[in-house]
C-alpha cells in the first residue's frame, strides 16, 4: 500500500478514512460485526460521516489531489448509502422473516402450510 501513496502519512490518512468508513457502514448495517450482527444506529452513522466531513474542512488546502479525491469519494459513497439504509435494513428484516419461515417448516414440517388436493381430486372424479 505504501507505493500507492507519495508518503507514509498518506498511507495512515487513508487508514484513517478506511476505519471511520467500515465504522459507518457498520452503524448503517451495510456490514455485520465479528458476531454476525447487523447493526442500524443511524444517529452514529451521521456521526461518522459528520467527522470525515470534518476532517474534508480542516484539512482544506492541506491534503494531496489524491487524498482530496479520496476523502470526497468516501464521503459521497458514505452519504449515498445512508440515504438507502432504511431500505436495506427493511429488505434485511424481509428477507430474514422468510428464512424463518422456512426454516420453522422444515425443522416442525407437520406445523408448516398444507395444501389439501384431496377436494379437487374428488371433484374431478364426479
Amino acid at each position: 500500500m505504501a507505493d500507492m501513496f507519495s508518503d507514509e502519512d498518506s498511507a495512515r490518512f487513508f487508514q484513517m478514512m478506511q476505519m471511520l468508513q467500515r465504522s459507518t457502514l457498520l452503524q448503517m448495517g451495510y456490514l455485520p460485526d465479528q458476531s454476525g450482527t447487523f447493526h442500524y444506529n443511524m444517529g452514529e452513522a451521521r456521526e461518522g460521516i459528520e467527522v470525515l466531513r470534518m476532517f474534508q474542512r480542516k484539512t482544506n488546502g492541506n491534503l494531496s489531489d489524491q487524498e482530496t479525491q479520496m476523502l470526497r469519494a468516501v464521503i459521497s459513497e458514505l452519504q449515498m448509502q445512508f440515504t438507502q439504509a432504511p431500505q436495506r435494513r427493511r429488505q434485511r428484516e424481509e428477507e430474514e422473516a422468510q428464512s424463518e419461515v422456512i426454516r420453522e417448516t422444515f425443522s416442525q414440517p407437520q406445523d408448516g402450510p398444507t395444501e389439501d388436493l384431496s377436494t379437487a381430486v374428488e371433484s374431478e372424479e364426479e
